[in-house]
């Protein structure tokens, strides 16, 4: 059985289970998901010894955030930790509309939130984007304001750049930044990890399997995606630029049946070997996935399999971007 460590979430924030369960995929971005089985998986991550969840209160326009609560509220409070995103804005049609950070919006997305789930207060509260129109400052001052009165408890951010993240730290200290992170998605090496390090900010990385293309999911299979799976107008799941990606993770698998593993666990495996400071946060919607994805903490890479991994799948021959290029530019950690 999986032996589940902890680790400290940056130099002032919680200790946090070595890896996390991210919960948006319950609520429908890579098509229906099962409540029962969604439900089932947050109690398989808490049984195992993970205490990390991660929601955002746009997921599924407040579903995610209430499914969480359901699934969470036999459990003791200090049991788990919510990880919570907010400030995206969607229109009915699930459109996107930009993001609002304004102190006065961040008050009243929170109350909803605490309500949705079910809790007094949340453990890591972030803005999902920058906002273009609210300096970072007012944004982490007034979130600050609700550490002070308790319905807070650490400050996170997401997707911001190595500047915006020392102005926020000037501030008040930052946990973590969550930011998407895989072997095929190394942005954040050059100046956002190096800056993190340095003002004692954890990495939590979402997309350690590149919203399932780091997986045997899609090897030989089907190639289209419904209308309503993020995949189906990612520019990394189309054409050519599948085709190609397909060629990295054939590499990547015979490397895993070397190691007897799943390519899945082979990427989140590379992920844990980045650091401690580093924690994956992996979506998984079916207790076999959490299971599986648990399962690559047993593995340990050496330098040399490390090299060869990486050599299979080098991220500048990845195709496409991780988003379409709109939402690229919205993106303060693309600058």
């Amino acid at each position: 059985m999986t032996t589940i460590e902890k680790t400290q979430l940056g130099a002032t924030g919680p200790v946090t289970s070595r890896i996390g369960l991210g919960a948006m995929g319950m609520s429908g971005p890579y098509g229906a998901a099962d409540e029962a089985e969604s439900v089932a998986t947050v109690h398989a991550a808490l049984d195992a010894g993970a205490n990390l969840v991660d929601t955002g209160d746009f997921y599924g326009f407040g579903h995610n955030e209430s499914l969480v609560g359901r699934a969470l509220a036999d459990r003791k409070r200090e049991d788990y930790l919510l990880s919570v995103k907010f400030g995206a804005m969607r229109g009915p049609d699930g459109s996107w509309g930009g993001i609002d950070a304004r102190p006065t919006a961040m008050r009243n997305f929170l109350g909803y939130s605490l309500q949705r789930l079910g809790v007094d207060y949340i453990d890591i509260y972030r803005p999902a984007r920058l906002d273009p129109d609210v300096p970072i400052e007012d944004t982490v001052g007034a979130i600050a304001e609700m550490v002070e009165a308790g319905y807070v408890r650490h400050i996170g951010l997401s997707e911001v750049g190595a500047e915006t993240l020392r102005r926020a730290a000037a501030v008040h200290p930052i946990a973590d930044l969550q930011i998407e992170y895989s072997l095929i998605s190394r942005g954040i090496e050059d100046r956002i990890l190096p800056t993190a390090r340095e003002l004692g900010t954890a990495i939590t990385a979402y997309g350690v399997l590149s919203r399932g293309l780091l997986s045997d999911s899609l090897r030989g299979g089907r190639t289209t995606f419904a209308s309503d799976d993020f995949r189906a107008h990612s520019p990394r799941f189309q054409g050519e630029n599948l085709t190609a990606n397909l060629q990295l993770v054939e590499a990547l698998a015979k490397i895993a049946e070397q190691r007897r593993v799943s390519v899945a666990q082979l990427a989140i495996a590379w992920v844990l070997s980045r650091g401690a400071d580093i924690v994956p946060v992996v979506g998984a919607r079916r207790v076999e996935r959490w299971t599986e994805a648990a399962a690559a903490l047993d593995i340990r890479l050496s330098d040399d399999e490390l090299a060869e991994v990486e050599a299979a799948a080098p991220a500048d021959r990845v195709a496409g971007t991780r988003y379409a290029a709109p939402q690229m530019e919205m993106l303060d950690s693309e600058r």
